[in-house]
């Protein structure tokens, strides 16, 4: 029973992208050259805990809206574009653009929310607590990560 549910959790974490192969191939009667060959994938993040839950000053929390860290793999892409011939003879080739898989990290916005009340002024005991002014915030979005991509030109394969 456990091996099943580590199974069962393990699989959708093993899946870290969803391959895809753009059909370029009715551009053909238009194009002067073969279409060119596109093949990546669509990545799947995985959310994180959300961070920012401190504890105040006041009774409430500081952080009101948390932030989701998220957390993937960014697909290898392929593009593979022929180059038309220019020059009758001449063996131009194809033109390359590839792109590695790169870990990405990034987190969602969050919000602020000051504390509406402050505690009362002089004795504790024999007051009641003011209005604070409003105080909102806002924190930012966040992404990280390398991008390695290569472009390059191939001879003709002919």
């Amino acid at each position: 029973m456990t091996a099943i549910a580590s199974a069962a959790l393990a699989s959708p974490a093993a899946a870290v992208e969803a391959p895809v192969i753009v059909p370029l191939q009715g551009l053909e009667p238009v194009l002067p050259m073969d279409a060119p060959t596109v093949a990546t994938g669509v990545p799947v993040p995985m959310p994180g805990a959300p961070t920012g839950f401190q504890k105040g000053v006041g009774a409430l929390p500081d952080v009101t809206l948390p932030s989701v860290p998220l957390a993937g793999t960014l697909p290898g892409t392929v593009v593979d574009a022929p180059l038309p011939e220019l020059l009758r003879g001449s063996e131009p080739g194809s033109a390359g653009l590839s792109s590695p898989h790169s870990e990405m990290r990034a987190s969602t916005p969050g919000a602020v929310l000051g504390t509406p009340v402050e505690a009362p002024r002089g004795n504790g005991l024999a007051g009641i607590p003011h209005l604070a002014k409003p105080q909102l915030g806002l924190l930012t979005p966040v992404l990280s990560g390398a991008l390695d991509p290569q472009l390059g030109l191939t001879p003709d394969a002919g």
